[in-house]
């Protein structure tokens, strides 16, 4: 299934969410979110965040989005600096 989303030019994604407590709301919690998505406008992620405003209490504060292609053209590089060890 995995494969066939990446060759659909799906990414693995990874959210790191950071919401306001509920009952502190001065306190800032961390949540990680991770699923395959499309770049750049994230349509599985704009929808768990919609479904977080609609149903869960804590406010959001901030979402940090990380993403790579998986599977991408292989990349050669050649060493800067050859060391020999005893």
């Amino acid at each position: 299934m995995t494969l066939q989303l990446q060759l659909k030019d799906y990414r693995l994604t990874t959210a790191e969410i950071l919401y306001h407590l509920p009952d502190h709301p001065q306190i800032l919690q961390s949540f990680v979110w991770q699923d395959y998505d499309l770049a750049p406008d994230f349509p599985t992620l704009r929808r768990f965040l919609d479904f977080w405003r609609r149903s869960l209490d804590g406010k959001l504060h901030s979402v940090k989005v990380a993403s790579n292609k998986l599977i991408q053209p292989a990349s050669v590089r050649m060493p800067e600096a050859y060391l020999t060890l005893h």
